[in-house]
């Protein structure tokens, strides 16, 4: 029986989030991505000599990527695919990066080294991107060179206390068996939202033939909340003024400011995730809003471009009031990254990477109920025997 640890490419590896999500079960022969900083926080955190390649992926060459991946994980640019994005989608400049880096797959695909599994992930935006054509474009090239694949919406607030929805596509290679219990034969929630029900409805052809749905059983409920993520003494940024905050409730509309008060009065520590919106007043004029959600969920982490998705937090402690920008080792922590984690001194570089990448434990559970059961025979025999109940449906 073969315990050799299963292989894996890590392209737009970022700081290289999926790899920790992966785990040391697994080795990773390549990684790569084009962010020179990045690059540097994913040495910093893996060494890895020889196995980062940083650079444009359309100059990436199979003869750089060892042997036979069991995976390829791509978390390729969301910028032209998300809501807040330009709305150019894969022929944007970032997202487009996405066709390069099939290049890289269709290249091994003919020297007969096609990676066992291919995940890609993106945000939810891609379903309707161009009225579904990109999420179809995206299938596509699963199904043209040569795999079943299928997709989960899953939230990262199923696992860390942040609103993350993002969308995973997840392909095998059309020679690997697929035990039967690890497929459903129509959609199933809390994965298969209504959204991804749709843009696969429009799928067509060879496409929509080699589609799988994935069943993938839910997660035990997160104990954690927001608040117990939160440092006392950060390092990266610097508590408020009682001015400071003052002035950032004073922009709170009342309703708004009627959140603060219930949570004042909740008699527990609670902390609310400030984004600062431009809203019309009554009188017909624009004017910057701050609002608030104290739902001990964090909003999702956004790249910081020009200050506005910035993060700010409010931490109500009975009459204590206390406000500040969100830290960079909590941004890290609502990732699901581990505090031995070295993050960047500059704070915007490290809020940069976190705000960019996967989060970890939801890549350890589709790792742990999708990937790792297909990757040998030895991982789907031990499967099965850990999954009595699922095997004789």
């Amino acid at each position: 029986m073969n315990h050799a640890k299963p292989t894996f490419y890590e392209f737009f590896a970022g700081g290289g989030m999926a790899r920790a999500g992966l785990g040391d079960g697994w080795n990773c022969a390549f990684a790569n991505d084009f962010d020179f900083k990045k690059g540097l926080t994913y040495q910093d955190n893996w060494g890895a000599p020889g196995v980062l390649k940083v650079g444009d992926v359309a100059k990436v060459k199979t003869e750089e990527l060892p042997g036979v991946a069991d995976l390829v994980w791509g978390s390729f640019p969301c910028q032209d695919l998300s809501l807040a994005g330009g709305g150019a989608g894969l022929k944007g400049e970032r997202s487009g990066t996405f066709y390069p880096f099939w290049d890289v797959m269709k290249a091994l695909v003919a020297e007969n080294r096609a990676p066992k599994m291919i995940a890609l992930e993106n945000v939810v935006g891609t379903l309707t991107s161009h009225g579904g054509n990109d999420f179809e474009a995206i299938c596509a090239t699963f199904a043209d060179n040569g795999y079943r694949y299928g997709a989960l919406i899953i939230d990262a607030s199923l696992f860390v206390p942040q609103s993350r929805p993002r969308l995973f596509v997840i392909g095998v290679r059309e020679d690997v068996d697929i035990p039967e219990i690890m497929t459903t034969p129509a959609p199933m929630a809390p994965f298969h939202t209504r959204g991804l029900q749709t843009a696969h409805q429009k799928l067509t052809g060879k496409t929509k033939k080699n589609w799988l749905w994935w069943n993938m059983p839910a997660p035990v409920r997160r104990n954690d909340v927001f608040a117990d993520l939160v440092e006392e003494n950060p390092a990266s940024v610097q508590w408020h003024t009682e001015a400071e905050t003052k002035q950032l409730l004073g922009m709170m509309s009342d309703i708004n400011l009627a959140k603060v008060e219930q949570a004042r009065r909740s008699g527990r520590k609670q902390v609310g995730g400030v984004y600062k919106r431009t809203r019309i007043n009554g009188k017909g004029m624009k004017v910057q809003r701050a609002e608030i959600r104290f739902d001990d969920v964090a909003g999702c982490l956004r790249t910081p471009a020009g200050g506005s998705s910035r993060q700010v937090i409010v931490v109500v402690d009975g009459d204590l009031v206390r406000s500040r920008l969100i830290s960079a080792r909590e941004t890290a922590r609502l990732m699901g990254l581990p505090d031995e984690y070295k993050l960047p001194k500059n704070y915007n570089e490290a809020y940069h990477l976190t705000g960019d990448g996967v989060a970890v434990p939801v890549v350890r559970y589709i790792a742990q109920h999708i990937i790792e059961p297909l990757v040998g025979p030895a991982e789907k025999a031990d499967f099965i025997e850990r999954h009595p109940m699922r095997a004789e449906r």
